[in-house]
């Protein structure tokens, strides 16, 4: 099973922080369009291509493409969504996350996590892997800011080739300065740190992820902000043994330290060889210059393609097909 959790936060509205969605009154349709795009090949919730603003599509053609080419079952959670997605979701009661500058981020905390592990548990009875991925904007952020506080050492990716770091590091220094912290100042106490800094994309994700039978396999799908599930699974005390999958563009982010985090929570990885320099479409062959690089499970979503026999060479060329459908559909160009 591919379960997709999309999330919100109050900090993707921070100028300089997300590249999600071509300007900021998309943004917040961002993850529910990307829920959209999976399960029924463009967005339904907004009449727009998920772009950003330069032109580059959302990943979840990716995820789509590689879905299609599988037939693996999909779901959609939605776990605090400025908008709901016109698909079928799981609604947990999520609301928006916080911007953990000014405010603690996520309400309920210790419930959602419990709703996940509920949903965790129900879905593990019937499917033996269950991979797990995210849409949230400025989630990267979020994820900087949990890992921080459970005592990770490294700086987290961004979707844009110019990883906005100093602008993260000034709002982690807030961040401490509000609730009075420094780095790992919350380690063993993963559920007060997802309440004061994280997003609910996090919590309900590890929830999930804690709920699964000792017997299921659980990747987590995608990059920095699984890091960060999977650093918050660690400080709770889950050992069982954990997959991230993810793209070979956020292990190549020369900005960021996803090697070494992943080795500091302790999981295994896996990147999808994705290769997009021969497409003729500029939006995708741009990945290759370091834009979107991954989101909505994409990595995770070849993994498990592979898993059923699939070459990450057919799901390009139907990244490439869809891309170029949908933006006829919608009326954009690339």
């Amino acid at each position: 099973m591919f379960v997709l959790v999309i999330g919100g936060s109050a900090v993707s509205s921070i100028p300089g922080i997300s590249i999600a969605g071509s300007n900021p009154e998309i943004v917040p349709f961002t993850a529910p369009a990307d829920a959209d795009v999976l399960l029924w090949g463009k967005p339904h919730v907004v009449d727009a291509l998920p772009i950003d603003p330069d032109g580059h599509p959302t990943p979840a053609l990716i995820t789509r493409a590689a879905y299609l080419a599988a037939g693996f079952p999909a779901l959609i959670v939605r776990a605090g969504t400025f908008v709901p997605p016109e698909v079928p979701f799981i609604e947990t009661g999520a609301r928006v996350g916080g911007n953990p500058v000014t405010e603690d981020a996520v309400t309920d905390a210790e419930m959602l996590f419990r709703k996940g592990a509920t949903l965790g548990h129900e879905l593990s009875k019937t499917h033996d892997t269950i991979v797990i991925g995210e849409s949230i904007p400025g989630g990267t952020t979020t994820a900087l800011f949990l890992l921080r506080s459970l005592g990770y050492d490294g700086m987290v990716s961004s979707a844009s080739p110019q990883n906005p770091v100093r602008l993260k590091e000034d709002m982690w220094e807030k961040v401490t300065k509000r609730l009075g912290i420094d780095h790992g100042s919350l380690k063993g106490k993963g559920i007060q740190a997802v309440s004061s800094l994280g997003d609910p994309m996090q919590v309900v994700a590890a929830g999930i992820a804690s709920g699964c039978s000792e017997n299921t396999r659980v990747v987590l799908a995608g990059g920095t902000q699984m890091l960060a599930v999977g650093a918050l699974l660690r400080n709770l005390g889950e050992q069982r043994p954990l997959l991230i999958a993810t793209t070979r563009y956020i292990a190549e982010d020369k900005s960021a330290d996803f090697q070494s985090i992943a080795d500091q929570v302790g999981l295994e990885m896996y990147l999808a060889c994705l290769d997009f320099s021969r497409s003729p479409f500029p939006g995708l062959a741009d990945y290759e210059k370091g834009f979107v690089k991954e989101g909505v499970g994409a990595g995770g979503a070849v993994w498990y393609a592979g898993e059923r026999g699939i070459p990450v060479s057919k799901v390009i060329s139907g990244t490439e097909i869809l891309y170029c459908d949908l933006v006829h559909a919608v009326g954009k160009t690339s």
